[in-house]
């Protein structure tokens, strides 16, 4: 949950934004591709951050547009980002990948079953990598996206073609003991 603090405080620390603004920058940083967030959560960290008195909301209306709540940090929502970003900063790198209770019990499978489990990871791998490649080229040119935003995009690539590769070496290591 700390990591979903960060990523609402950060944005909010930019500019201030409401609950909806924040949830489309999610969406179109992907953000919910490499940290687990979801649009309900964020609307339900935005109440929990402003009853903390770490965000504070001004009602703003725009237009014919109805009110809606606009979050600013505070004070206290500073010193907090500061205090997550130390944080979150020195924990151990943790890579959590469900397939691997797929390849941790291959061994139970047939043979045939084994190749298809691997092919479907490879595909997965493969779709990942290229929606990523499309991501990047797409970004590349966007003054306005960040370069840290860019680097977790190539960081997240670097990976998926590691997982690509790695599946591969264990699809021919399967195949050769059968």
């Amino acid at each position: 949950m700390a990591a979903i603090d960060l990523i609402v405080l950060g944005m909010v620390k930019k500019e201030p934004l409401s609950a909806y603004d924040i949830q489309k920058l999610v969406e179109y940083r992907n953000i919910s591709r490499w940290v687990k967030i979801s649009t309900p959560s964020i609307y339900k960290k935005v109440i929990q951050l402003e009853k903390k008195g770490y965000i504070e909301s001004e009602m703003v209306k725009e237009g014919n547009m109805a009110e809606k709540a606009v979050y600013s940090l505070t004070e206290k929502g500073e010193k907090e980002f500061e205090k997550l970003m130390l944080e979150i900063s020195e924990q151990p790198i943790r890579i959590f990948l469900d397939f691997n209770a797929v390849i941790v019990n291959l061994d139970s499978l047939s043979p045939e079953n084994q190749q298809k489990c691997l092919q479907r990871i490879e595909q997965n791998a493969m779709l990942l990598k290229l929606y990523l490649e499309d991501n990047i080229h797409s970004k590349e040119q966007m003054p306005e996206i960040p370069e840290t935003g860019k680097a977790v995009l190539q960081q997240q690539y670097q990976l998926a073609q590691s997982i690509q590769a790695w599946v591969h070496s264990i699809k021919a290591d399967t195949e050769n003991r059968s």
